[in-house]
């Protein structure tokens, strides 16, 4: 299986979107995610699906992918995104001219007498018709053919009705009693001014994403040799870039793509990854991230990654893919949109039928079946929720917070548990040799030599940094070697003899010693043991604190002693301590916690990979092992735990922002709908405030970039 990213274009509503999803499920897709707002599509197929049926099916329904590999494909989709009249301001500003004059005649005191002519207003509206079919009239069309009806169904019938209605008086020589041309073209222009709008305030929402996305293509100062092994410097595009390439990097200069340092000593502003502005210091063998700015020192560097494979690229994906999920609350509105526009149709031909017997005339009578068809806004009940999602998740990768699904970012609202592990998330990981001992069997050189042999195998922070204080090239090259989860590494030499560094519970048999970190044993007997220091995370106190303050129980569940663990959470506040936890009872413990109350899990290294998939949110620092990463739902990009409040607090938040848009589009349309069938709106005013209501549920929505969330 591969996973396919698209854009496409046409959808105009959440109907738009329940198409295409639907169409691509049944083409047998899997784990598909369709975004109306943002236009994107993304889809798990197989590596041999059939592409050009799939773009040539979308396009059947009325969409066209625009990003498709096809060459031909491109250009005519390029060209058909480019053509005259093809976008929603370029309609609503060919329209307004003509509605402009059709609306003069309706200005108090204003007699423009030959405007009152009904040939000349059938002249200026008939222009704004075409205009106004070619697009709500075709999406109608297409949208009726696939059983899906859509808001342009709404919009093109209020619109044909109120146009020929007006053409019929004017063949029939009773235009005074028929004239209704300005209502014909006042909706159409009103909603072309709407959709503008809304595509406007939905762009707005996207904004954090683009510079993202902005930043991926920049110059890059490539080093290559020539004949004589002279260096030579030359720009090229970071596109063009390959693994192993090297860079030279300057002050003020963006790093064009992820490598290494392989010299030099710099200061790297990350904010763009991390959302914190204060330079980082960076030295040779240290990792460089795409997108970030050489704040000051010079350096070059060698291309670790390039393409979908950089850390940029992936937040990016990460990004959009969440955008596409559908949390529980849209599932409401998703099914009520489905419905929502053949209730409309029959609402409007009950209004009609019944105002025409009250009134007994059939002009105010058609008047409010119109206006309940052009008030109906099925867009906002689609609109409430990816909205506020797009900006909740663009706030949170400008802050250094990367939400793998949108689910997550909903369920915050509800945690009651916070369940951290030790090593690199409370404190920072960052460890230094403290003492060790030797028995006397042993000499210190080959006890330096033995466990350097063994711990460099392992990717724990305290066997990195064993490894990094005692690094040599004569190593011992073991039979066999493997990390035993909970106690630690085993290796076997050639003659046979086993070594173990490892917990307390590797020694526990040997010594009723349990202070110190590393424990060196050989063949069942203590050589040796290891000890370390680690600093408690400065924001650690802070966030603790927060979420005391918010009625969250805070628990540490570690690996390490129970000594160690009780000394930091009383340095901390930590309400429990859960120590001496092998995997397998860190997981049971996540299991029951979450069975009870929605849990976060906040760890680091690979034995937290199982808990971290089981809470109901796991959290992972960015510096975490890869498998951590990968389990985590929420990954902190800051090195740190002090956006963890942030990501509490934005979703909480846009979790509150969904609920006020989904209440103002149910409300909207609760209100409006009768309204306009008892004859308290004018189908041009109904056009109006339809076209503003989305432009309201986005405005809502980007309010969450400037809101106070912590």
């Amino acid at each position: 299986m591969q996973t396919v990213q698209w854009r496409v274009s046409g959808m105009d509503c959440n109907t738009c979107a329940i198409h295409i999803h639907k169409y691509l499920e049944k083409q047998g897709m899997q784990n598909v995610k369709v975004n109306f707002a943002t236009g994107d599509v993304i889809f798990d197929a197989a590596t041999d699906f059939e592409k050009s049926r799939l773009t040539h099916g979308i396009a059947d329904l009325g969409y066209t992918v625009i990003n498709d590999e096809n060459a031909v494909s491109q250009k005519r989709s390029e060209a058909k995104r480019n053509a005259f009249l093809s976008t929603h301001l370029q309609r609503f500003l060919f329209c307004l001219p003509f509605t402009a004059l059709l609306m003069l005649h309706m200005i108090p005191g204003l007699h423009i007498h030959w405007l009152m002519n009904h040939w000349v207003q059938l002249a200026l509206a008939t222009p704004v018709y075409i205009v106004g079919m070619s697009f709500f009239g075709r999406s109608a069309l297409k949208s009726i053919r696939n059983r899906m009806p859509n808001m342009n169904v709404l919009i093109a019938i209020g619109s044909t009705a109120a146009f020929f209605y007006s053409l019929y008086g004017s063949l029939t020589g009773q235009a005074h009693q028929f004239m209704f041309y300005e209502t014909a073209a006042t909706i159409i222009t009103l909603v072309f001014m709407g959709n503008y709008l809304e595509d406007a305030a939905i762009a707005s929402t996207q904004r954090e994403l683009k510079k993202l996305v902005k930043s991926q293509k920049v110059m890059a100062t490539m080093i290559a040799f020539d004949d004589k092994y002279q260096e030579q410097l030359f720009q090229v595009e970071n596109t063009q870039l390959r693994v192993g390439d090297l860079i030279l990097l300057k002050s003020g200069d963006q790093v064009p793509i992820d490598s290494k340092i392989l010299w030099g000593d710099v200061q790297v502003n990350e904010a763009i990854i991390t959302g914190e502005s204060i330079p980082v210091h960076k030295k040779s063998k240290d990792s460089l991230i795409g997108g970030s700015i050489i704040a000051e020192g010079t350096a070059k560097a060698q291309v670790t990654a390039v393409g979908d494979d950089t850390i940029l690229s992936g937040i990016i994906t990460m990004v959009t893919k969440a955008q596409g999920e559908k949390p529980p609350m849209q599932q409401l509105a998703d099914k009520i949109s489905a419905v929502f526009i053949p209730i409309v149709l029959i609402i409007a031909t009950v209004a009609l039928i019944a105002n025409w017997i009250i009134l007994k005339d059939f002009t105010p009578a058609l008047l409010r079946s119109i206006a309940v068809l052009v008030i109906a806004c099925p867009c906002a009940m689609g609109l409430a929720t990816p909205a506020a999602i797009a900006v909740g998740l663009s706030r949170a990768a400008k802050t250094g917070i990367l939400f793998r699904n949108a689910t997550s970012l909903e369920l915050f609202k509800n945690i009651k548990k916070a369940v951290f592990d030790k090593t690199g998330t409370l404190t920072t990981g960052k460890f230094e040799l403290s003492n060790y001992k030797i028995f006397e069997s042993e000499t210190e050189t080959h006890f330096k030599n033995l466990v350097y042999s063994i711990e460099k195998h392992s990717n724990h922070p305290i066997a990195k940094c064993i490894t990094e204080a005692w690094k040599r090239k004569d190593f011992i090259r073991w039979k066999k070697i493997e990390e035993i989860k909970g106690l630690g590494m085993q290796a076997k030499d050639n003659e046979g003899n086993i070594y173990i560094a490892g917990s307390f519970k590797a020694a526990a048999a040997h010594t009723q010693d349990d202070t110190h970190n590393v424990y060196i044993l050989k063949n069942q007997q203590l050589i040796g043991w290891i000890d370390v220091k680690d600093e408690i995370r400065p924001e650690a106190k802070g966030v603790i604190d927060y979420l005391h303050s918010k009625k969250i129980e805070t628990i540490l569940l570690s690996g390490d002693r129970y000594a160690k663990c009780k000394q930091l959470a009383d340095t901390l506040g930590i309400d429990t301590v859960l120590a001496e936890q092998t995997p397998e009872e860190k997981l049971q413990h996540i299991e029951q916690l979450a069975t009870n109350n929605p849990t976060i899990m906040v760890g680091d290294g690979i034995n937290d990979a199982p808990a971290l998939a089981k809470a109901t949110i796991g959290i992972s620092m960015s510096e975490a092992s890869q498998i951590a990463v990968q389990s985590a739902q929420v990954v902190l990009m800051n090195h740190g735990l002090k956006n963890l409040p942030t990501a509490l607090g934005l979703g909480k938040h846009t979790h509150l922002t969904i609920k006020q848009n989904l209440f103002w589009a149910f409300a909207y349309n609760i209100v409006a709908i009768p309204v306009a069938a008892f004859g308290f709106l004018t189908p041009t005013f109904g056009a109006l405030i339809m076209g503003l209501s989305d432009v309201v549920l986005a405005i809502n929505s980007v309010r969450l970039f400037v809101k106070k969330v912590v």
